[in-house]
């Protein structure tokens, strides 16, 4: 067996023949941003701990990206609870070799109560255990993701060295300059384009050399519309592995773009007057056993309530009311900051209303 074929057969006793020639071991989980937080460890306490878990703390859940704690603090991770560790949970499933980290390896972890309950607020755990009502049921699901994001020059100045022109200098940057003073990757608009990827050749196929290697592999890598924009369409496939592949793809862009002196936004709407950054995400269910789209209708609806609608079944009919119903009740979730509703005005190519439509941009 070569082990690192198919991760998703690993075991414990595995682990010593797969990291025989490794000192160290990295791992991460997501916090309630998407953002992976983790650590380097020893192999020695990374196999002590690969059976039961480690402790992590529990403020990941209590703070924000730039480590503010809430006002309002959570049950989860508090004061009066000295923001106590919770229960990170090794899964051998995940794991892969970090490739511009010289293949170090990489696991991805869950969090858990401390006496063992799945937690709440854990990204991991909670699709897990909507996946779990899904199969229930009978059904499985499929997902894809695709990320538009901006992309700007870390700015140079004549005390900064070259090696040190990274993201950590844009930040700096920021803290003095409006953003609009940022520098951009590629000038103008031009999506689609075929000759702006090579200006920067070696930072665009080495983002999509990256993502294969680390297991969240690109189906689709393009400019879009925008100064320094591009549009990544990830590979499509079962939806707890597609999540886990959404998040690691902002590692990997990340990390690769750091290193070539630029930095990557992922946020909604970074510049006044110009296009904002869409999140898109793509959701079906599957038979289990047949692997049969279970929105698809077998035969066109003769009289359906809307053309439409013609081949959607009555399952996926179900599925678009609930999405619309309950929309506005997960907006928070889907448009969590302030610069979300920045992006959410009309002529700019974004939802502004509770609205479906078949290829139709401008439906939420």
């Amino acid at each position: 067996m070569t082990i690192s074929d198919d991760p998703s057969t690993l075991t414990l006793d595995d682990l010593p023949t797969l990291l025989q020639h490794d000192h160290s071991v990295k791992v991460a989980g997501c916090d309630i941003d998407g953002i992976l937080r983790g650590k380097l460890m020893s192999k020695k306490k990374f196999l002590s701990v690969a059976a039961a878990g480690f402790g992590f703390c529990s403020v990941i859940f209590g703070w924000d990206m730039h480590d503010q704690t809430y006002f309002k603090e959570l049950q989860i991770s508090n004061k009066e609870n000295g923001y106590r560790d919770i229960n990170a949970l090794i899964d051998l499933a995940s794991f892969r070799r970090i490739p511009w980290e010289k293949d170090i390896p990489f696991f991805l972890v869950s969090f858990a109560e401390p006496e063992g309950e799945s937690l709440s607020a854990c990204p991991r755990s909670l699709l897990r255990r909507i996946c779990a009502k899904v199969e229930g049921d009978g059904m499985a699901a499929l997902a894809g993701a695709e990320y538009e994001f901006y992309q700007f020059r870390a700015p140079t100045t004549a005390d900064v060295p070259p090696s040190e022109r990274n993201s950590s200098r844009t930040a700096a940057f920021l803290r003095e300059n409006p953003v609009d003073s940022l520098p951009s990757l590629t000038e103008g608009m031009f999506g689609y384009s075929l000759t702006r990827p090579v200006h920067n050749q070696d930072y665009y196929y080495g983002v999509f050399d990256a993502c294969e290697k680390f297991r969240c592999n690109i189906e689709g890598w393009h400019t879009e519309s925008g100064p320094g924009v591009f549009e990544a369409a990830l590979e499509y496939g079962e939806v707890k592995q597609m999540a886990d592949r959404a998040a690691l793809f902002k590692l990997t862009v990340k990390s690769v773009a750091s290193k070539f002196g630029i930095t990557p936004c992922f946020m909604a709407k970074p510049r006044h007057n110009l296009p904002g950054n869409s999140g898109h995400m793509h959701i079906s269910l599957i038979d289990p056993k047949t692997k049969a789209n279970l929105f698809a209708r077998e035969e066109p609806d003769p009289n359906p309530p809307h053309p439409d609608l013609a081949h959607l079944s009555d399952l996926g009919r179900h599925f678009l009311a609930g999405l619309l119903e309950g929309l506005p009740d997960v907006m928070p979730i889907v448009a969590p900051t302030v610069n979300s509703y920045k992006r959410l005005v009309e002529n700019f190519w974004a939802p502004v209303t509770v609205s479906w439509g078949l290829e139709h941009r401008a439906a939420s």
